[in-house]
């Protein structure tokens, strides 16, 4: 049997998960999967789901003459009976929200994807012409407010692995032993992120196979599944080498052989404790600052391009689609240059030649 990559495998628990929340909406919500399915992922898809199903509970909530009916009774024409004055009611309702028992909240981020999943779900059907009306267009977007970037500088960048390299010196028994036990791992890792600027997502899914010491890169699978080399230092090297003379010694668990990173319990490290892991030896450093591994991300990135100043260079490394990302994540530091620009040229040299008026 041929080996299933870790992003396979996630596809297929994917695919299974979005069967079973399909089975908790309308029917004729099948179709509309079904159609997206070769332009979307399957992380994006069973996002779509959750989202529609929050707004057909809405409805249902909302709405007398859906109270006595079961969501699996609705049909496509219910979609017609929303207008945008009930949606931009639905916007607000999504701000704070109790879903089995559950206070949820959304900042502008959640309430830009549900009110985008809603979108694309009517212009399905109206497109097809199932239905006659497509309020969503009616209804303005959250507006994304650009937040300035936290990132460690590199006074703390140094810090932060020379914690993880020396924070078991002070530790005595039981608590030795287990820093002991994952320091050389969480090194790499961190060293990883710091110095290659790969998503979390991409970190837990790299296989020992993805790495390539003669090149001193690694393969990850980026968003939508296409293969990128990225390329390290030694520094990066150095930690990786290290890791791996312990990770010899660690038999897998069954279907784990090939994961890179191994958790305690000699599985593939997931994303939730890489971002543990993460803010825990963070906060040893810098307690101000929510350091997460999308802000070591940030870190590289701002460090790439403070050192290159090609922002194209840099959306490329890090996997960006589109510049224009990039640009807005970086506007600060373009903003710096700029006015480091403004005093780099001088029209006249200090102690030059002065015109003087003719006597």
């Amino acid at each position: 049997m041929a080996k299933m990559t870790y992003h396979e495998q996630t596809d297929i628990e994917n695919t299974l998960r979005l069967r079973e929340v399909l089975k908790t909406l309308p029917p004729f919500c099948k179709e509309f999967f079904r159609a997206i399915e070769v332009r979307t992922s399957t992380k994006t898809r069973i996002s779509y789901a959750y989202d529609i199903r929050i707004f057909f509970e809405y409805l249902m909530t909302e709405n007398p003459s859906l109270k006595s009916k079961s969501m699996q009774d609705l049909t496509v024409d219910i979609l017609d009976q929303v207008k945008a004055q009930d949606l931009e009611e639905f916007e607000e309702y999504l701000k704070v929200y109790t879903s089995h028992d559950r206070l949820e909240t959304n900042g502008e981020r959640g309430l830009k994807r549900k009110m985008s999943a809603l979108r694309s779900f009517y212009a399905y059907f109206y497109k097809r012409e199932q239905i006659s009306t497509n309020p969503t267009v009616l209804v303005d977007m959250p507006k994304i407010h650009q937040k300035s970037i936290i990132r460690l500088d590199t006074d703390e960048t140094a810090l932060l692995l020379d914690y993880i390299e020396h924070a078991g010196d002070s530790l005595t028994g039981q608590k030795k032993r287990y820093f002991e036990k994952t320091k050389e791992r969480d090194l790499a890792l961190i060293t990883l992120l710091l110095g290659t600027g790969i998503r979390v997502s991409e970190c837990v899914g790299l296989d020992v196979e993805d790495l390539d010491f003669k090149n001193n890169a690694i393969i990850v699978t980026r968003k939508g599944g296409n293969q990128m080399r990225v390329y390290f230092g030694d520094e990066v090297e150095k930690a990786l080498r290290s890791y791996l003379i312990i990770r010899e010694s660690i038999t897998p668990l069954a279907g784990h052989e090939h994961a890179l990173f191994y958790s305690t319990q000699r599985r593939r490290l997931g994303i939730q404790a890489v971002e543990n892991l993460v803010k825990k030896y963070a906060q040893a450093v810098t307690g101000s600052k929510k350091i997460t591994p999308h802000k070591l991300r940030s870190t590289y990135g701002t460090a790439l391009y403070q050192e290159t100043g090609d922002i194209y260079l840099v959306a490329e490394v890090l996997g960006h689609k589109d510049v224009n990302t990039t640009r807005k994540h970086y506007a600060a530091l373009d903003d710096e240059r700029r006015r480091k620009a403004a005093s780099a040229v001088r029209l006249r040299e200090e102690g030059g030649k002065r015109w003087k008026t003719p006597n």
